[in-house]
């Protein structure tokens, strides 16, 4: 590689799988061909990724050996060594990263060869620049570092994200209290359940408490308990559910609703460390750690009287921000792949599982703005695996409301109404001209399966193909 293509992608430090001072994936590209090394390396460096490519295989064989990369594209057909011989030295070596191949002079069964050999994708050249990007986020999807096991997993591939996971890994090994702030859907739960899981109290009891979702009568007995006798229906002597949290985390999820009475109380507790059951006057001591979260803005309830400043300062010691979806779209491939295997994982019949997303349809998933977040965006990709009757999810097994804004208009920057609803304005004729022939080509063609890709019936596209003189494509 001559001077020219170094200064045209930024060398990678050594032994990381993140530039350190960008914190980008890195991406090896192996290919004899300057011109691609060049093109694809700025692409991919447009992109935010730190990229660094070798002239050959014995070249591209030293750098997996000195550095490491989340990705490898590797072209099949070399002067000198050719891609399967280096696929094959990668794998042999232990090394396990993923390879996508670049199959410009291979036929099918030369690239059928290269799965078998370890590879995980292939992609003919000359490569469309959109299906690269499709497939590059598809196999990181796969490699995003993730954050907890059995259900929904924190998918962290954003900027945004890898600072939540150091938050978590900062504050787990504490005693403190947390405030989790961020809209709903965000993941403040599942952020919760993450620090109490990482803390020296993972293996006591983790109780999740909505305390909008409870009168304040009926919040004080769930969370202090109370005595036989109380009230009316309190037949019998009952535990609160920060006794039964004793040694472990107690969630507070919207903290920012409840009564200023019930206010009164948690402080209390978050001071004196001991709560008191309705209807007696004898404390119980407590060792409970109190993570707390809120969609509201909780100084402005300081501000209007709304909401206890003492409380306040209390469960604010140390506070972590969720981003919403909008703001971290380099996750959302990786979260749609969560929400893939868990349904894989829960289907009973073989049959019904599937193996992925079609290239237009992570395009839809990035591009919509997810105003319910990830739990929003869970729910879709639930949809898309009821209603998909193939292999892979397209764009027209997505919800309705999911896949029009991006497939059939264009939202444009002043496509918001005063209640922040959605206004939109006639497509962008050549955006719409880009996905109709991206369809037709993925579809081999056929009109129907198209229009299926690009979620409308086959009438309106041939209407849009008239419109843009492709009747006869």
């Amino acid at each position: 590689m001559d001077s020219r293509e170094k200064r045209s992608m930024r060398a990678a430090p050594e032994s990381t799988l993140i530039d350190p001072a960008t914190d980008r994936a890195r991406i090896l590209i192996i290919d004899d061909d300057r011109a691609f090394r060049i093109g694809t390396g700025a692409l991919l460096t447009d992109e935010g990724y730190a990229v660094e490519a070798a002239a050959g295989g014995d070249e591209g064989l030293r750098l997996l050996q000195e550095d490491s990369f989340e990705l490898v594209l590797l072209d099949l057909k070399m002067a000198g060594r050719n891609g399967l011989s280096v696929l094959e030295e990668i794998r042999r070596s232990g090394n396990s990263v993923p390879v996508l191949m670049l199959t410009g002079f291979g036929s099918v069964d030369t690239a059928v060869q290269a799965l078998k050999l370890g590879a995980d994708d292939y992609i003919p050249k000359p490569c469309d620049n959109q299906a690269l990007r499709s497939k590059i986020r598809v196999i990181l999807a796969r490699r995003a570092p993730t954050l907890g096991s059995g259900g929904a997993r924190i998918v962290a591939r954003s900027t945004e994200m890898r600072e939540v996971l150091k938050s978590i890994e900062r504050v787990a090994r504490t005693e403190s209290t947390v405030l989790i702030r961020g809209a709903t859907g965000t993941g403040k739960e599942l952020v919760a359940r993450a620090i109490h899981d990482e803390s020296p109290r993972r293996m006591k009891p983790f109780i999740a408490v909505n305390c909008s979702a409870l009168a304040p009568g009926v919040l004080e007995s769930e969370l202090f308990g109370h005595a036989r006798g109380a009230f009316t229906g309190a037949v019998s002597e009952r535990k609160g559910l920060f006794e039964e949290a004793q040694g472990g985390t107690i969630f507070l999820d919207e903290i920012g609703d409840v009564s200023g009475a019930m206010q009164a109380k948690l402080l209390r507790v978050l001071q004196e460390r001991e709560v008191t059951r309705v209807g007696t006057a004898k404390p119980v001591p407590i060792d409970v750690r109190v993570i707390a979260a809120t969609h509201r803005d909780l100084e402005v309830l300081v501000e209007e009287g709304n909401f206890r400043p003492d409380l306040y300062f209390r469960v604010k010691v140390f506070q972590m921000r969720l981003p919403d979806l909008r703001d971290r779209p380099d996750d959302i491939p990786g979260l749609a792949m969560d929400g893939l295997e868990r349904w894989n994982a829960a289907v009973r019949d073989p049959v019904r599982r599937i193996g992925g997303f079609s290239e237009e349809t992570l395009d839809v998933l990035t591009e919509y703005d997810w105003p319910g977040n990830v739990r929003e965006l869970l729910a879709a990709v639930e949809h898309g695996c009821i209603v998909c009757d193939g292999n892979r999810i397209l764009p027209c097994h997505l919800p309705e409301d999911v896949r029009e804004p991006v497939l059939d208009l264009e939202p444009s920057a002043e496509s918001r109404s005063s209640d922040g609803g959605r206004r939109y304005q006639a497509p962008d004729p050549e955006k719409e001209q880009i996905a109709i022939l991206r369809a037709l080509d993925e579809a081999n063609g056929n009109r129907t399966r198209a229009a299926g890709i690009l979620g409308m019936g086959r009438t309106t596209l041939w209407q849009k193909l008239k419109a843009h003189g492709l009747e006869n494509h």
